[in-house]
Formats: structure tokens, C-alpha cells, sequence
């Protein structure tokens, strides 16, 4: 049995283990964890929400493992501390993960003001895992000055990290070809700053022609109203040559101090706020669902489907009409 009360006191001192195992708990799907994650999460609830919450995504192969080790020492070099959220993607087939970030992130690792934790995807929608949100809080709780939300890749899906992170930064390599193309409108509508990777070397030129290419791009989509005249950005970095950090750093915390000036960012979070509480509870109808008497007659109907004895839309309506209508 945890000991919630004295974990959470770890927490606040920032005792590594403490928060290792307090994500460990909050990711468990079991029912009594879960009761314990919610009464931790509870208490740790005042000392939360001071943090810079960042998600971060990228194309793979962008190489985001070496720009968050290398941003992540340009930030602890300046006396803040970072606590990087790795999400690995999980195999549909086993439920595995890799989980190689806190591996290919050693120098970061071993830095004194910075938590490196990977946690598996679950294959949540959006490669975040379903409880990285609480990871956050835990994390916001042991005062770390910036959490780093790393997903999986670029997708439609992925968007969801907006819902958890104040920033989004969307990190792509210089394009070959139509890759331009290759990134869905809705990440870039959702991306606050793009960054342009490894501008460095032989690469530069091409670098410097996709940064122009995607600032070209966010000109054309709407203009948000939330940000002022110059923002989404485009800007170019390499984490290689640990060129751009300083700029690209600065042009977050301008957006941000904008945002916080015009009231936009803590409606933003509330409006997350909202979004989880919806998210939890339509997860939790679905876990009920899972171990209910109805699992039987779905179970059944999905094999009249792989039969094809019965279209997948009457069999989901067949279902539903079990269902409580009140």
C-alpha cells in the first residue's frame, strides 16, 4: 500500500524517486492506483500550474531527442530546471515499448536540473500517453520551471498535445521534395513556432528554402486572434550545431508573456481543463463498458462483421440501442 501523503512530501522536495515512482503510479491502470493517483494528484494540486508546459512533435528522423537534449542544457545552463516527458510509441501487437529517449538523451540524463522520464503511448490517440497529463501536474508539482512533452510524430492525431501544453513547436527537417505537402493542415493550424532542424552544414541551403516555405504556409492559414501580428513563426535551428536555441527560446517566452498580458493563456488553460474532464469521463464510460455484460454482444457482433454477415455501422447501432437512452 502507498503511503500518498508522504509521496506527495517527496514530490515537493523533488526527490527523483519519489517522482519516478508517482508517474509509475498515475500511468497504472489498475483500480486501487488509480484511486491513489487521484487522491495524489488532489494533493498536489496547489503546488501546480507554475510550470512552461511545451509540447513538442516532429516528423520522424527530425532528430527530436537530440534538439531536446541540446535545448533542454541551453535551458538548465541558465539556471531553470526541465523535466522532459518522452512519450514512446506502443506496438499494437504486444503493448511494448522501446523506450530509448532517456538513452539517446545521456548528457541531458545526467544533468542535476533536469528528469528525463519515458513513458509508453498506450496507443492513446495522439501518441500521448492517457495519463501524461497527470505526469505533468506531478511534475509542475516538484517545481520544475519547464515540462517538455515529447509525441510520437506528425499526424492529425497528434494534435491533442495541444490540449496539455501552453506551446506547441513543431520541429521538421529541411523538405525534400513535397514533404511540404506531407504535414496535415490541422498540426500546422495548432503549431505555435515551427522550427526548422539540422540548419547546419550542407543542409543550410535547404534548410533556409523550407523555412521560408513553411512561413509561407502559416501566412496563409488564419491568423489566430489569441497571437500578435509575427506569430505562428518560422524560424531555424540545429541542435547539432546548437545554433537558433537562444532565439527560439526567446520568441516563446515572448508569445507567452503576450498571451498571459491579454488573458488569451489562462483561458487556454481552463479550456483544457474542461477538455480532460470530458476526456475522463469518456474513458471511463468506455472501461465500464469493457467489463460490462454488453462486451459479450459486442464481441459477438465483431465477429458477425469479420464474417461479413453484418456492416460494421448496424452492428454499432444494434449496440447502442442497448444502451441506457436517459
Amino acid at each position: 500500500m502507498i503511503d500518498v501523503e508522504k509521496l506527495a512530501e517527496k514530490i515537493l522536495t523533488q526527490d527523483r524517486r519519489a517522482l519516478s515512482r508517482a508517474i509509475t503510479l498515475v500511468e497504472s491502470s489498475r483500480k486501487d492506483h488509480r484511486a491513489q493517483a487521484v487522491d495524489l494528484v488532489q494533493r498536489l494540486h496547489q503546488d501546480s500550474g507554475q510550470s512552461l508546459r511545451i509540447g513538442l512533435s516532429g516528423t520522424p528522423g527530425v532528430g527530436k531527442s537530440t534538439f531536446i537534449e541540446t535545448f533542454g542544457s541551453f535551458l538548465t545552463a541558465q539556471g531553470l530546471s526541465v523535466a522532459v516527458l518522452a512519450v514512446d510509441p506502443s506496438s499494437t501487437r504486444s503493448g511494448g515499448s522501446i523506450l530509448g529517449d532517456k538513452t539517446r538523451m545521456n548528457r541531458l540524463a545526467r544533468d542535476p536540473k533536469a528528469f528525463i522520464r519515458p513513458s509508453p503511448s498506450q496507443s492513446h490517440l495522439g501518441g500521448v500517453a492517457r495519463r501524461t497529463r497527470e505526469a505533468v501536474a506531478i511534475c509542475e508539482a516538484a517545481g520544475f520551471d519547464i515540462v517538455l512533452i515529447e509525441t510520437v510524430g506528425v499526424g492529425q492525431s497528434e494534435t491533442i498535445v495541444s490540449e496539455m501544453a501552453d506551446l506547441f513547436v513543431l520541429l521538421l527537417a529541411p523538405a525534400g521534395g513535397d514533404e511540404l505537402q506531407g504535414v496535415k493542415r490541422g498540426i500546422m493550424e495548432m503549431a505555435d513556432i515551427i522550427l526548422v532542424n539540422k540548419a547546419d552544414g550542407d543542409l543550410k541551403p535547404a534548410a533556409v528554402r523550407t523555412c521560408a516555405d513553411y512561413a509561407g504556409a502559416l501566412r496563409l492559414l488564419r491568423k489566430r486572434e489569441q497571437d500578435p501580428d509575427h506569430f505562428p513563426a518560422a524560424m531555424l535551428v540545429s541542435a547539432v550545431a546548437e545554433t537558433g536555441l537562444e532565439q527560439a527560446w526567446k520568441s516563446m517566452r515572448d508569445l507567452v508573456k503576450w498571451r498571459k498580458k491579454a488573458g488569451h493563456f489562462q483561458i487556454k488553460r481552463a479550456s483544457q481543463a474542461r477538455f480532460w474532464f470530458e476526456e475522463d469521463v469518456k474513458q471511463g464510460v468506455l472501461a465500464v463498458l469493457a467489463q460490462s455484460e454488453i462486451q459479450q454482444d459486442i464481441q459477438k457482433m465483431g465477429e458477425r462483421v469479420f464474417q461479413g454477415d453484418l456492416l460494421p455501422t448496424v452492428a454499432a447501432a444494434e449496440i447502442l440501442a442497448k444502451l441506457p437512452q436517459d
